[in-house]
């Protein structure tokens, strides 16, 4: 049975280990940034299960992959 849950970007941050709350999130997106032409799995800022997670979710075009996109899309400021 598919996990029809609607995965936002709070519930990505809990995914990957990180805190949930809306400051905390806007805490994280302000402090880090990624570069012009850099993939937001090969970021230094990850751990190594946090970009295996990325990568393995951008392969499979998984249910992750828009909020996985917004927290691109946000980090590139």
């Amino acid at each position: 049975m598919m996990d029809a849950q609607f995965n936002d970007l709070s519930s990505l941050f809990s995914q990957l280990g990180l805190e949930t709350e809306p400051e905390a999130i806007t805490h994280f997106l302000n402090q880090h940034s990624l570069k012009k032409n850099e993939r937001l799995e090969d970021a230094d800022f990850w751990n190594t299960s946090q970009k295996a997670f990325l990568v393995e979710e951008r392969e499979l075009d998984a249910q992750w992959c828009e909020a996985i996109d917004e927290l691109d899309t946000l980090l590139r400021h």
